[in-house]
């Protein structure tokens, strides 16, 4: 599955984006705010994430900043299975925090957790990192007023985490992304976006 929004592709991770990937993501101030990414991240770790197997009930995204030239990775989301919920989990490249990126990117993440049946997603923040926490409240996330203890990899301990969850069955009032239809390949659908 592929969306498109103003500025960005969301695409599936293919083995040859381990290089990229691992240049956006091996930063400590990035990892540090991750439940399961290490540190340091290797580029064994962003092998290990480029060849992953996609999920169609819990997809994960490459945030591609669309360009005149070829699209660059600036981050990365999706939808991931964490104790039976379907949560919302993302990170921006350091040179592109405080743009609207991660909004912009989760506002189709939404819209693709509708479109494939999740009538919920949950999300968490480490409590120290407030600007995630805006963010999710951005995106219609609603504090559910608890905390709770959650293993980061990358700092090497449990922190707490400030918990929120947003229900999909009603009407939302985020703009929607466009969801681009099943492709008989991925190149090809990639070819057909960038020449959109």
């Amino acid at each position: 599955m592929f969306a498109r929004t103003e500025r960005l592709l969301l695409r599936p991770s293919w083995p040859e984006d381990a290089a990229e990937l691992h240049q956006a993501i091996a930063d400590e101030g990035i990892v540090r705010n991750l439940a399961l990414a290490a540190w340091p991240y290797t580029v064994d770790d962003a092998v290990q994430f480029a060849t992953q197997a996609h999920d169609a009930l819990y997809p994960s995204f490459l945030l591609m900043l669309r360009t005149h030239g070829a699209p660059r990775i600036i981050g990365a989301c999706g939808i991931g299975n964490y104790d039976g919920s379907a949560e919302l989990g993302y990170w921006i490249a350091r040179p592109y925090w405080g743009l609207g990126f991660a909004t912009e990117a989760n506002r189709a993440v939404i819209d693709i957790a509708k479109a494939i049946g999740h009538k919920k997603l949950i999300a968490s923040h480490f409590t120290d990192n407030a600007a995630s926490g805006h963010v999710l409240r951005k995106l219609g996330f609603q504090n559910t007023g608890k905390t709770a203890l959650r293993h980061s990899n990358g700092r090497g301990e449990a922190m707490t985490c400030a918990l929120y969850e947003k229900a999909l069955d009603g009407a939302g009032t985020e703009p929607s992304a466009r969801l681009s239809p099943p492709a008989f390949s991925i190149r090809a659908q990639m070819e057909r976006l960038q020449a959109a």
